[in-house]
């Protein structure tokens, strides 16, 4: 989720406490419209990214188990025929 502050009382104060929150994008009042698009457009991406990222890691664990456990299967049905 892509938080952004728009802030009519801009203080470093503030502006400090919205980083350490987690805050995607502070912009002060009033909002320059370009600049809102362009922080929205920025963190999606980034999202977007991330996302994908998670994916392609998820991808591997899967796909990494996967040969794993046929490895182990295999080794099973080796000893299974010695018996």
């Amino acid at each position: 989720m892509v938080k952004i502050i728009l802030t009519g009382y801009p203080t470093l104060e503030n502006a400090i406490k919205a980083t350490n929150n987690g805050v995607d994008a502070y912009l002060t009042k009033p909002v320059n419209a370009d600049e809102l698009l362009k922080a929205i457009k920025k963190h999606l991406e980034k999202q977007k990214q991330e996302e994908e990222y998670s994916q392609e890691r998820l991808a591997q664990f899967v796909e990494t188990r996967l040969k794993e456990l046929e490895t182990k299967e295999h080794d099973i049905q080796k000893e299974t025929q010695r018996e």
